[in-house]
């Protein structure tokens, strides 16, 4: 696998989700691409054909991406419920 290869971090997800979790990798300093946003969010029933929006990395940032995803599910992204903005 070269360096320029990116791969699959995570599949099956809305548009809505791919979006907010490469945004989050984004601001974590990482490259990310949200695939498949426009197909999910254009046509819905086409979304269980091709599996869902996906976030790809590079290969070799998929270690801390991992951990940005683990962080995200985890809810260490959430803001409280008395947030103001």
């Amino acid at each position: 696998m070269s360096a320029d290869d990116w791969v699959l971090l995570a599949r099956g997800l809305s548009a809505t989700d791919a979006q907010l979790l490469s945004n989050c990798l984004h601001m974590a300093g990482l490259q990310a691409d949200a695939g498949d946003v426009g197909i999910v969010q254009a046509h819905g029933l086409l979304s269980i054909a091709v599996g869902g929006a996906c976030v790809r990395v590079p290969a070799e940032q998929l270690g801390e991406a991992r951990e940005v995803l683990a962080a995200f599910h985890r809810g260490d992204f959430s803001l409280d419920d008395d947030f103001a903005g």
